[in-house]
């Protein structure tokens, strides 16, 4: 017994280390052979689940977590574990009990606040929503993600980008399943209607990149116009899907203005399909397109229109949304010409239309 006991202690300690260096494979691997060694044990189970969420495994994790809470019901970490496989599942009800529990156990939980005011949000509840990533802050979570989320509350301080950490996640949890999301449930088609206007151009193009390139929708329809095709994409889930698809020649997880500002390579096409919703302030990509592109090369992308008013604003959604005025100013600082623009729907929030802009430009 006590060589089973060792061996499974060892499988754990090594899932620990693996969890805690970002190896979510390998962790959640040892958690279960430990798991195997001593069925029951709501340490492991809670590793177990944590790490399973780390893959998106949200209803293994859920169910790993619920067996750990039927043993210790006082558990803060794996009520606030719990409460993010069942928020990723979308039982917003469940997972605010959850973390509430969990906060009423331990209240100096920082990010289990961040987690309350994201769910309060979901549920329709902004003005608690505020309080919790205010307490947030207060308890020592981070304060530029909170902060994020309190601006696209209240509207006011306007950050001119999202926090890195914020898209990275979102993307690296969103890319299971990712397309038929958008396609089925979103109704999305910027790529489409971005590169039908193209192949209306005529025009065949020596170099192309797909900026925010995602799993590689836009690839599939870029790659018969363009020579070579190179893609960027933050989120690294996201980029080894788009080069499993095998359309691309180069696939570079960066940021998009930092990748434009440092490449020595130079496009004749760049396009952005729903991608600068999560940007803010476009003149480091403008500058940076602008850099990288030769007399004649065409820019074209996509954003969720706003009132001519603002530049930009963040939308309590988390996604920015631009004015065709910030974007004809950007064009001409830029030595962009405006070939086309068309208002149209950028996809569906619930059933409901988004107004978006689409721009073609061609640089002077």
């Amino acid at each position: 017994m006590s060589s089973i006991f060792e061996q499974a202690r060892q499988f754990f300690a090594q899932g620990l280390g693996h969890y805690q260096a970002g190896r979510f494979k390998e962790a959640e691997r040892d958690f279960a052979a430990s798991l195997a060694l001593l069925p029951g044990r709501p340490s492991t189970l809670t590793n177990l689940g944590a790490a399973r969420l780390k893959l998106g495994k949200f209803e293994e994790a859920a169910d790993l977590l619920e067996e750990a809470l039927a043993q210790e019901p006082d558990n803060p970490e794996a009520l606030g574990h719990r409460a993010t496989a069942l928020a990723e599942l979308g039982k917003q009800a469940q997972a605010l009990d959850c973390i509430e529990r969990a906060l009423a156990l331990n209240p100096a939980l920082g990010p289990a606040w961040t987690l309350r005011g994201s769910l309060l949000k979901e549920l329709g509840r902004p003005d608690e929503a505020a309080a919790a990533y205010e307490q947030a802050i207060a308890r020592g979570a981070d304060v530029e993600l909170n902060s994020y989320y309190l601006a696209a509350l209240r509207g006011d301080e306007l950050p001119e980008a999202p926090p890195r950490q914020y898209v990275q996640s979102l993307f690296d949890g969103y890319a299971d399943g990712f397309e038929e999301h958008l396609v089925e449930v979103l109704n999305y088609r910027a790529p489409t209607i971005l590169v039908d206007e193209l192949r209306r151009m005529q025009r065949r193009f020596g170099s192309a990149l797909d900026l925010g390139c995602g799993t590689g929708l836009c690839g599939l329809l870029l790659k018969p116009l363009s020579q070579t095709l190179h893609g960027v994409d933050l989120s690294g889930n996201m980029v080894e899907r788009a080069v499993a698809r095998g359309v691309y020649d180069a696939v570079e997880q960066a940021d998009v203005a930092r990748y434009l500002a440092g490449t020595q390579q130079r496009y004749d096409l760049v396009l952005a399909a729903d991608v600068f919703i999560y940007v803010g302030a476009l003149e480091p990509v403008f500058a940076g397109v602008a850099r990288v592109m030769p007399t004649d090369g065409v820019f074209c992308f996509s954003v969720e229109a706003c009132e001519e008013g603002p530049d930009f604003a963040l939308r309590p959604s988390l996604r920015y949304a631009h004015s065709l005025a910030y974007i004809r100013r950007l064009a001409g600082e830029y030595a962009f010409d405006i070939q086309a623009t068309t208002a149209h729907a950028i996809r569906e929030d619930q059933g409901v239309p988004i107004p978006g802009i689409f721009a073609w430009l061609v640089r002077r």
